[in-house]
């Protein structure tokens, strides 16, 4: 008997539409031999199934289940592709584990840390991962603010980004005073906590990791060059950049690198794939500083995707990888 599994995808942020290219990628890994697939789409209170003849079919709430020909179609697994909520910080998981249906992502606990950039940084700071200094702002006090204290702090340029939001919508690289506030007004659209970050200089690269009970995978680097202010929306989905995998990296870096992903990847207690964002800096004696952006635990999977590349790069097969993941549950 084939599995059945849901694709879950949609969501309510603005990556929802980026959530559906996923899925749609997803849709085209998968062994479809030894799974039966369904795309699931959410918006709001919406969820339903896209069916193959085109039509659509109501997803209960009850169980997770739709009626497919007059039977009612249960799901033995959630692969959940939703950037942003409710699938990235925690609360479909919440509902999941309600209703007993593994799903591919870590657990609330996880999901809600990583989601918050904030408390991530903070919190993995503890374990003597480098993160960029920042200041938290809650909707509501940024008036009351004092912008030439926090420039003080963390110098110019600096960003201003949503702490509980992803693929770049609402972030702004800050170059003068005068343009913090309407960053903030920008960010504040996107989530109601908006970090301020210091800027760090160097390399930006992606790192994609999976562990199963049998092994544990650490993916090639991706490094990523953009003639932008920064990694934003165009450069990741407009194809204004060029992402080189494996990054150019000196092997000892990479194995750095490779290490701080994996122990990140530990300390989180994770579930599937995730990817991790890192700025390779230099310190003041010239040496190489690891820097984490940012931990995304329902990374982009279309075909051009970081993780896809990074699959191909180091000789695998996307299928075989995705596999590996569903039957780690059972």
């Amino acid at each position: 008997m084939k599995r059945t599994i849901a694709i879950v995808c949609g969501g309510d942020s603005s990556e929802h539409n980026v959530s559906l290219r996923s899925a749609q990628g997803l849709y085209s890994f998968f062994d479809k031999e030894r799974y039966e697939l369904y795309v699931v789409e959410m918006k709001g209170l919406d969820w339903h199934v896209n069916l193959p003849s085109g039509d659509t079919a109501r997803i209960s709430k009850d169980d997770f289940s739709f009626m497919l020909d007059g039977v009612r179609k249960h799901f033995d697994y959630a692969y959940i592709t939703i950037h942003g909520t409710p699938g990235e910080n925690g609360r479909l998981q919440g509902y999941f584990d309600l209703v007993h249906i593994p799903y591919s992502t870590s657990d609330v606990l996880v999901e809600a840390l990583t989601f918050d950039k904030f408390a991530l940084n903070n919190y993995l700071r503890g374990f003597g991962v480098a993160v960029a200094d920042s200041i938290l702002v809650r909707h509501g006090s940024e008036h009351s603010i004092d912008e030439q204290e926090i420039v003080e702090k963390l110098g110019l340029p600096l960003f201003v980004k949503p702490a509980a939001d992803g693929s770049s919508f609402g972030v702004s690289k800050v170059k003068d005073i005068d343009h913090l506030a309407p960053a903030l007004r920008k960010a504040f659209l996107e989530s109601e906590t908006v970090m301020i970050e210091g800027f760090l200089d160097g390399v930006e690269i992606s790192q994609g990791c999976y562990k199963t009970r049998t092994k544990s995978v650490v993916l090639p680097a991706t490094e990523v060059v953009t003639n932008n202010e920064f990694f934003d929306y165009d450069a990741k989905y407009n194809g204004q950049v060029e992402e080189i995998t494996p990054a150019r990296l000196a092997p000892e870096t990479a194995e750095r690198v490779a290490k701080i992903t994996s122990a990140i990847y530990d300390i989180l207690h994770c579930n599937g794939i995730i990817r991790i964002d890192y700025i390779i800096s230099k310190n003041a004696d010239g040496t190489e500083k690891i820097n984490m952006l940012e931990v995304n635990t329902t990374p982009g999977m279309t075909a051009t995707s970081f993780i896809p590349q990074q699959v191909r790069a180091a000789g695998l097969n996307i299928t075989d990888v995705l596999t590996d993941i569903v039957e780690n549950q059972f």
